[in-house]
């Protein structure tokens, strides 16, 4: 069934005569995810759930659109991790700039950037584009920021972890390999006492920082996790999404005390 807030699968015989309030743009990585995940689990993450959460809107009224999913993030930190592929912000800038221009010559007013990768960092260029293109709202969302880690995961971590491991078994079980295969996901903590305790910041380097590219022990993971996670998420973006379709983009702030 053809899903029309999907841009990849409508068809211009139904855009011709429909407008659409968002554009949802999901953004990814293409890396190694511990042993057990496939490098495109944050494709995955970032298709599936932009998809979930952008039913979840449209269902209720709102008029939301799925971009494709930009399948490469910044990997600087992991140059030398085999057929990780690396973006540079610079790129990254770049293609945000051709799609903003699309979408502000076309009328269209509010902008979400799905972020499904960790190493991604927007925020400044997305301030430059607010600069460049003053009619479009754009806005940035972290599926893994918004989430509760603590009613899901037993242990910290935020990559390939319990969470990720979590996700992929409900979301594509069949590329998940048997749990005998799983790294620990242990990782190594600077020796620089600011650094350790994140007001100071140094990229981590993967193949020092790690054992086997993961961070955080997958080993409770589980499908029904995996599930419970899917629906938090849902609702929660997907609320978001409904809001920021039925506001007016002239008129967010509430009047001051």
């Amino acid at each position: 069934m053809i899903r029309p807030y999907i841009l990849a699968e409508t068809n211009w015989k139904a855009l011709k005569e429909t407008r659409f309030e968002v554009a949802i743009l999901p953004w990814g990585a293409t890396e190694a995810h511990n042993y057990h995940l496939p490098y495109g689990t944050d494709i995955i993450e970032a298709d599936a759930l932009a998809a979930a959460a952008a039913a979840y809107a449209w269902e209720r009224g709102g008029k939301v659109v799925v971009l494709p999913t930009i399948p490469f993030g910044v990997n600087t930190g992991q140059a030398d991790i085999y057929l990780d592929i690396n973006m540079n912000p610079s790129t990254q800038l770049a293609i945000l700039d051709d799609i903003a221009a699309t979408l502000s010559r076309q009328g269209m007013r509010k902008l979400v950037v799905f972020n499904s990768h960790g190493g991604n960092n927007f925020q400044a260029l997305l301030r430059e584009l607010g600069l460049r293109y003053p009619d479009l709202l754009i806005c940035l969302t972290n599926w893994f920021k918004a989430l509760d880690r603590t009613k899901y995961s037993e242990a910290p971590g935020d990559h390939a972890d319990e969470v990720e491991t979590s996700l992929l078994l409900h979301l594509r079980p069949e590329l998940v390999l048997p749990r005998e295969e799983w790294g620990s996901g242990a990782s190594r903590q600077f020796r620089i006492k600011a650094l350790r305790e994140g007001w100071a910041w140094s990229e981590r380097k993967w193949s020092q920082a790690t054992v086997d590219t993961g961070v955080g022990d997958p080993a409770r993971a589980s499908a029904e996790k995996g599930r419970r996670i899917t629906e938090a998420l849902t609702e929660q973006i997907g609320q978001f999404l409904l809001e920021l379709c039925q506001a007016d983009a002239d008129d967010l702030y509430e009047a001051a005390p």
